[in-house]
């Protein structure tokens, strides 16, 4: 196991690393506090490390100062007990070397039980250059606050957002001329559809289809299945596939399982519960509570769920590349969640899609894709209006796809902004 991890060690010391993208996430590399990047499988997470790596060797780090284990690869099966020898590998090659100088990357660290008390040993004897990826956030939070108490700084690393996308595909983003506003307004139209994962951009219909769905599955397999044991795999599935049908909707979990439970599964409500928190955990989806000044109402509210992705969400339900509506409110809850916001959903006599926390301040939003249909219209306004007055606030936004509009609504400003324009304005 030694001499591999030292062959690990030297091909990625010598390794040509790939030039990452610019990502909305600045790292301050010279922190001398452990560096934890969670998120999503495949969200950018070692290109950030990679990007990282980079900037040290820009600044005169030598190469045999960086280590890069990544401990998904096939030639590691680390145990606990394991752990040090990446220090003893290390010393060995570089007996010189004073390890207080040296810069450890971990990526997806999570899968080495007993990781923290490794990293923590690491921290407080040999050296404070630490950075450590992981696709689970309960599972690395936990263990932060627990074993790593006051002495990390943790970064949540998405798809990318629009604006990283437009820049991804060197659009510029000046909504004048018209010439780059309908550059933009297409480009925004293929986010929708496509999403935001970095390895998928610019890929071919059918192959970017395939490897979202291969995302999925891996995050089904290898991060809900294997690391939580579970042994009904087809419950698990059909409650997954429930999940990517609700999306924009209240998830009830009762229902699903009395659904279950009428096809002949038997299962304890007890699990699904479990099973949404581990989807919400593995960043395979996201969910906000309804909005109440009662915490505990709050909390004890149907959730909203949403999926990580557009392109993901679209690539596993079908129907969905036709819901223009539904992608566009889930792409609308990624910008907020990406940007740091704090989201609610309201429902009263009407609905609300989205109460915005902005720090004390609340900002009731809507999604509607396209608002010809007055019907449509009519409801999208009286539900921003109902929450502009239970949060005595007098301004609302409905966010659609590429309509404008500013009109009065009683005592109620209702504001109706293009989704690319308000994104890339804030």
């Amino acid at each position: 196991m030694k001499n591999i991890i030292k062959e690990i060690i030297q091909e990625n010391q010598y390794a040509k690393l790939p030039q990452p993208m610019e990502r909305n996430v600045n790292i301050d590399i010279e922190s001398k506090i452990i560096v934890t990047l969670i998120g999503v499988r495949r969200s950018g997470k070692t290109y950030l490390l990679y990007d990282t790596i980079l900037k040290l060797k820009k600044n005169g780090v030598p190469k045999e100062h960086i280590v890069f284990i990544n401990f998904e690869d096939e030639r590691l099966n680390f145990k606990t007990q394991d752990l040090d020898l990446i220090v003893q590998a290390y010393t060995e090659l570089y007996p010189e070397s004073d390890l207080n100088n040296v810069y450890f990357f971990f990526d997806e660290i999570q899968n080495v039980h007993g990781w923290e008390k490794f990293i923590r040993r690491i921290y407080d004897t040999k050296s404070q250059h630490i950075f450590i990826t992981g696709s689970n956030a309960k599972l690395l939070s936990t263990e932060i606050a627990t074993s790593l108490r006051g002495r990390t700084i943790s970064y949540v690393v998405y798809p990318l957002n629009l604006a990283e996308y437009l820049n991804f595909n060197q659009v510029d983003q000046r909504l004048y001329p018209q010439k780059n506003k309908s550059k933009i307004v297409h480009y925004t139209e293929k986010f929708l559809y496509n999403g935001g994962f970095p390895d998928t951009i610019n890929m071919p219909q059918a192959t970017r289809i395939k490897l979202l769905q291969q995302y999925f599955n891996v995050m089904i397999f290898r991060d809900i299945v294997e690391r939580y044991a579970i042994t009904n795999i087809e419950v698990l599935k059909f409650f997954i596939k429930k999940i990517f049908t609700s999306v924009t909707k209240p998830f009830s979990i009762n229902k699903a399982y009395n659904d279950l439970k009428s096809m002949g599964y038997k299962i304890s409500n007890k699990y699904l519960y479990s099973y949404f928190e581990y989807c919400n955990d593995i960043f395979l989806s996201q969910s906000i509570g309804r909005f109440d000044y009662s915490a505990i109402k709050q909390a004890k509210s149907e959730k909203k769920t949403y999926i990580i992705d557009t392109g993901l969400l679209a690539s596993i339900d079908f129907s969905m590349s036709s819901n223009k509506g539904k992608l566009l409110e889930n792409m609308v809850f990624l910008e907020f969640l990406k940007s740091g916001c704090e989201l609610f959903y309201f429902k009263n006599n009407y609905e609300c899609d989205f109460i915005v926390k902005q720090g004390a301040r609340y900002l009731p939003v809507q999604v509607s894709y396209e608002i010809s249909n007055t019907e449509t219209k009519n409801r999208a306004i009286k539900g921003l209006a109902e929450a502009c007055e239970y949060l005595q606030v007098n301004k609302g936004i409905i966010i659609t796809f590429d309509h404008e509009e500013t009109l009065q609504y009683g005592n109620i400003t209702v504001e109706f902004c293009p989704v690319y324009k308000y994104f890339l304005n804030h």
